[in-house]
């Protein structure tokens, strides 16, 4: 017989870096689920990306109080930040965009970079050649404030 599913949650976590922790403790813990066979299930499957990468999780759990989770790519604004080469700044130590995209440049990044990011995306993204995937990269990165030239 087939598991049943109780729902789904979105969690936005470090690669290699989970722990029991806020926030990711507290979110898993009130839906039952086992934080610490989380945790290592986790950073197992994350250990081969960059440490620190911002990974979007999928987590479906059941009813016998298991569950799976699905790892989707970093964000593109993350490899495009990254790429442009922009250094943290603010409250949280984190490179930020453009304060008004469109008016202002903050970097510019190479249509050869642009392509590198759409192929790393490419299993995430609703596009079906790379050509396409590299159009919606064009498009974070001018929502951004970096020029692509």
């Amino acid at each position: 017989m087939a598991k049943k599913l109780v729902g789904t949650m979105k969690l936005q976590i470090p690669a290699g870096k989970a722990n029991p922790s806020p926030p990711v403790g507290p979110a898993l813990g009130q839906r039952g689920i086992n934080i610490m066979e989380f945790c290592k299930a986790f950073n197992a499957k994350t250990q081969e990306m960059e440490p620190g990468a911002p990974c979007p999780t999928v987590i479906s759990y059941y009813q016998d109080k298991s569950f799976t989770m699905e790892i989707k790519t970093p964000p593109a604004s993350y490899y495009l930040k990254k790429a442009a080469g922009l250094k943290p700044v603010g409250k949280r130590n984190r490179p930020r965009g453009a304060e008004k995209p469109g008016r202002e440049t903050i970097a510019t990044v190479t249509v050869k970079q642009v392509r590198e990011i759409a192929e790393a995306k490419m299993k995430d993204l609703s596009a079906h050649s790379v050509e396409e995937a590299m159009k919606i990269i064009v498009g974070s990165a001018k929502s951004m404030g970096i020029e692509v030239k």
